[in-house]
């Protein structure tokens, strides 16, 4: 269980992230068009999970945008923006935003995918919702950068999992290959 912070506040994850070097959780979401994603759909591509609470906070909807924006050049890189809103309003925000390059995914059907990433808020007003983190995976599944943001109304660092996923690797796994060599 990990402490973040809602306006200064203390909240629970369930649990913690998945550490760089794990495999990634087998998860399941759906996308707008109400069709199922699974982990087992992404194999041979890089992926970037951006996960928040909901696009109707203005940090939320910033974030999404934001990603999208610097995840235009990364090929074979998909962006999957996860929240517990439904697919519905996730559509439409993109549509009316004009976010081509993210996918709005979501988690109603499949509360277990917080569970499974140990981001599901346990308690405080938001409970039941999604913390604000970011997952990268390399194309064999291999988790490579994880940012649990400390206070949920805070963006995530957004150059650290960007380089992630452009090198595949993450600066800390790096130093400790190095090491062991």
């Amino acid at each position: 269980m990990a402490v973040i912070t809602l306006n200064g506040s203390p909240i629970h994850t369930c649990g913690e992230l998945p550490l760089p070097g794990q495999p990634t959780p087998f998860f399941t979401l759906t996308r707008t068009d109400l069709r199922e994603v699974t982990s087992v759909d992404l194999e041979g591509k890089r992926v970037l999970l951006s996960i928040f609470p909901s696009l109707d906070m203005a940090t939320c909807a910033k974030s999404m945008m934001t990603f999208s924006a610097l995840a235009a050049d990364l090929k074979d890189t998909v962006l999957l923006c996860v929240s517990m809103d439904l697919p519905f309003a996730q559509g439409y925000f993109c549509g009316s935003h004009g976010l081509d390059r993210a996918e709005p995914v979501s988690a109603f059907r499949h509360p277990d995918f917080g569970t499974a990433f140990g981001v599901t808020l346990v308690d405080g007003p938001m409970r039941g919702l999604l913390a604000r983190a970011v997952v990268a995976m390399d194309e064999n599944g291999i988790v490579t950068h994880t940012e649990l943001v400390p206070e949920i109304t805070q963006e995530p660092n957004y150059d650290l999992a960007i380089h992630a996923i452009r090198n595949h690797h993450h600066p800390c796994l790096e130093d400790a290959l190095e090491s062991s060599e």
